[in-house]
């Protein structure tokens, strides 16, 4: 991430001695702007309410519950109006995430700043600091602004928050002839002190060139605020599809009172087969089925340590085709561990280890150091004289310390240096070597260790960088997580695609995909600069590429939506503020519970409890399961719903008595709701992980084949029902006996059809075919209950109809899904 900067505004500041004037900061304040690097974010419950009002599933339920007052049906008018309760909750507590990742996100910035003003140390507000300003940062202090390192000293800095590494970067002062030259500013500079990164060790003058929006840091907070997560798939199509039922279902209650009241029926009469086809036509199950199923796999994700933060994801988290993963903490435990000693043949193992602690700094707060001390604990009484830091340009640490028999150096850092201060015959050093870069091929970093003894007047007080001996090799690696090979396995069997995405090196990168089976034996890797090329030139990305190394955070968020836009469904994992962006823009943003920032936490729809990458797959195969379920359970309602609603209103159009009376539709609505609701919602998936995605810029939640089927079944069933009910009317014209006859017919074929798509998988199907059946048919069966219920018992020859009619639904059901399965 490179971005040019105008060097017009430091002009005469080249010395690190020269502040500016109180009145040079505010005309330069007045000219950039404050130092405001976090935008503002409206909070307050009026913004709450301004906002969840925008949300049209709100407005269908309020209409939906006052159409229900208005007919009298207030146990539904009253259900309508406790579905508001948890989706006003769900948009409250989304804006207060939103206020929450702005919080977390602005705890990695200073608060205040010494600055060099009017020649002497002032403390000031960071949000006062102005181009220009010389700033002094201590250790442990965040820097405010992004500028240049103008003076220093033993200078290690965190830039995790942009790269995602742990490990310490080490800082130059920029020499005088370059001041003037430097035009760009980039993560790796090592002239660049960043806003949102802490110094280590040392001190630092800092000269700000770039301040609030314009600073790296800014950029990704302005990507993570900025980014909105797109309505599902699911969501559009289900409100389409309500939205299509509403208009149908007004434009046949309209024209049913009209043709009822022209047919001589009466007003009462056509207001009264108007409001019961209200009742039966309005689609309210599909939003309640939706939020329940959705309720449903929050739970069930949870109880794979998948904590979903926000319920709609469940549907996406099914159709994830592609993961962007994290290496460091998410496909690796994320600490450094010793798992290689190689010691000179006169070194004992535990003496390396002695060593290496001895020249090692508990507080550097270099995780390399607290490796080291973690597996080499230093002698008990060690009293250190002096300290030689590592820096980039020297590559080894060199501690002296004060023993009983005189005094210690120590020293470790990169293998080829510390050979280099060390008395070696050729072929011994080039042993030493080819030994360093096999470890380093295997991902392993590799550290030499070397030492002498000297007497105390004998010590000047520099730094011994002569006659010392070598001691040996230590090689840490940050091991592959447990699972995580068994993991990707599995997404790449269920045609899901895993790129590894990190700021490692190329080469441990490589080794470490090799180790968890990413790419086989010759993973494909691109790194950031050649992707953000690639990415500019409107190039797709290459479906072989298995590795993005040196990747900073606005290539990691180029990568996520160039991928959406080539019709993957995107899921990112992420730890840090540096994968805040990409987190935020996925279909996905899976955050680790354990080791990630509050603010990766925040914009993440799932926060992993326990940081396993193997969880993601479990929540996937949840996830799809759930959503095919909910596919059977919208399926179901369509199959029921259109005989029920075209019957409704094709009799009393055709001049025949009402087929439904509200009690009756109030009857098989006490069969479809718990149907739909509780027999698919916990259906087992006839495969591990499910049907495999389905990839496109839109896709649907019904194909064309399911909708055929849905069509299919629909209409035979409402053949069904109107022939028995034409038939049961006879010449006597029987009514309470047609109705009865029809009216069974559809609760049996809805049994049949629950059965099939359902194949009786569970208890809740079981329980419901038969209780749906046996109290039906005990209800029509007892005297004086079918005659409260405008009912007749049926004849042996109408229960042998009956049941006809609903093994011929059952069989339909199964023959249209018959060539789905398979393919499942």
């Amino acid at each position: 991430m490179r971005r040019s900067v105008s060097m017009q505004r430091l002009d005469g500041l080249v010395d690190p001695r020269q502040g500016l004037s109180t009145a040079e900061a505010q005309a330069r304040s007045a000219r950039y702007g404050p130092n405001t690097i976090i935008p503002g974010v409206r909070s307050g419950w009026r913004t709450t309410l301004a906002d969840t009002l925008r949300d049209p599933m709100l407005w269908f339920l309020l209409a939906t519950g006052a159409l229900f007052t208005l007919i009298g049906s207030y146990t539904e008018a009253l259900v309508m109006l406790l579905a508001l309760v948890p989706l006003f909750g769900m948009d409250a507590y989304l804006h207060r995430r939103t206020q929450a990742s702005v919080e977390g996100l602005s705890g990695r910035l200073a608060t205040t700043a010494r600055v060099l003003r009017d020649g002497s140390q002032q403390t000031v507000a960071a949000e006062g600091l102005v181009p220009g300003d010389l700033v002094l940062v201590r250790s442990g202090e965040f820097f405010p602004a992004d500028g240049l390192i103008v003076a220093g000293e033993e200078l290690q800095v965190d830039e995790s928050t942009l790269t995602g590494e742990a490990w310490p970067v080490h800082k130059q002062v920029v020499e005088r002839e370059l001041f003037s030259n430097v035009r760009e500013t980039a993560v790796e500079d090592v002239y660049w002190g960043l806003a949102g990164t802490r110094q280590l060790t040392g001190h630092a003058w800092l000269r700000v060139a770039l301040t609030g929006a314009e600073t790296l840091y800014g950029e990704v907070v302005r990507s993570a605020v900025a980014g909105t997560h797109a309505q599902t798939p699911l969501q559009r199509s289900v409100a389409h599809l309500v939205k299509v039922l509403i208009v149908a279902a007004i434009a046949f209650c309209l024209a049913l009172a009209w043709l009822r009241y022209h047919q001589g029926h009466g007003l009462v009469d056509a207001l009264l087969s108007a409001l019961t086809l209200a009742i039966a036509a309005l689609p309210e199950e599909f939003p309640v089925v939706l939020t329940f199923f959705l309720g449903v796999g929050v739970y069930r994700l949870a109880r794979r340590r998948a904590l979903v933060r926000r319920s709609l994801v469940v549907e996406n988290i099914g159709r994830v085709s592609c993961v962007c993963s994290d290496k460091t903490g998410t496909l690796t435990e994320g600490r450094l561990r010793l798992t290689h000693l190689l010691p000179m043949s006169n070194i004992s193992e535990q003496r390396l280890r002695t060593l290496a602690a001895a020249a090692s700094q508990a507080d550097s707060g270099d995780p390399l150091d607290e490796a080291v001390l973690s597996n080499c604990p230093p002698p008990v009484e060690q009293h250190i004289l002096a300290r030689f830091p590592f820096t980039e340009d020297r590559r080894k640490a060199t501690m002296v310390s004060e023993q009983p028999d005189g005094l210690l150096v120590a020293v470790k850092g990169a293998p080829e240096v510390v050979l280099g201060l060390c008395e070696l015959p050729v072929a011994e050093r080039r042993d030493w070597l080819a030994a360093v870069e096999a470890y380093s091929n295997d991902g392993h970093k590799v550290i030499g260790c070397a030492y002498r003894t000297l007497a105390r007047e004998s010590w000047t007080g520099g730094e011994p960088d002569r006659g010392l001996s070598f001691a040996g090799l230590l090689a840490f690696e940050d091991p592959v997580r447990q699972g995580v090979p068994e993991a990707i396995a599995a997404c790449r069997a269920a045609g899901i695609r895993v790129i590894m995405v990190t700021g490692d090196h190329p080469g441990t990168a490589i080794a470490i995909a090799r180790e968890l089976g990413l790419g086989g034996e010759q993973p494909q890797l691109i790194t950031g600069d050649e992707l953000a090329a690639q990415i500019a030139r409107g190039e797709p990305i290459a479906s072989e590429i298995d590795i993005v190394a040196r990747t900073l955070p606005a290539q990691k968020l180029a990568l996520v939506r160039t991928l959406q836009a080539g019709g993957e469904i995107v899921a990112v994992t992420g730890d840090g503020v540096n994968d805040v962006p990409a987190l935020q823009a996925a279909d996905i943003g899976i955050a680790m519970g354990e080791r990630g920032t509050r603010s990766a936490r925040e914009v993440s729809a799932i926060v992993l409890l326990d940081d396993d990458f193997g969880s993601i797959v479990g929540a996937i195969a949840e996830g799809r399961r759930l959503f095919t379920n909910l596919q059977l359970s919208f399926q179901y309602l369509l199959m029921v719903h259109i005989p029920l609603v075209i019957t409704a209103a094709l009799i009393p159009m055709l001049g025949y008595p009402l087929l439904y009376l509200p009690i009756h539709i109030v009857w098989l609505e006490l069969i479809i709701h718990p149907t739909a609701l509780l027999v698919f919602q916990n259906l087992p998936s006839a495969h591990a992980m499910g049907p495999p995605p389905t990839k496109g810029t839109q896709p649907r939640f019904f194909d064309r084949r399911a909708w055929w089927v849905i069509l299919a079944v629909g209409a035979i069933v409402t053949l069904v029902v109107t022939s028995t009910y034409l038939n049961g009317l006879g010449a006597d014209y029987a009514v309470d006996h047609a109705r009865t006859v029809a009216l069974l017919s559809l609760i049996f074929a809805g049994a049949g059809i629950t059965a099939a798509l359902s194949r009786l998988r569970n208890i809740a199907a079981w329980l419901m075919v038969v209780v749906s059946l046996a109290l039906s048919a005990l209800l029509v069966q007892t005297p004086g209950l079918g005659t409260l219920l405008h009912l007749q018992p049926l004849h042996l020859e109408d229960w042998l109809l009956v049941l006809g009619g609903g093994l011929l639904a059952a069989l339909l059901v199964r023959l249209g899904l018959w060539r789905r399965e398979p393919r499942a």
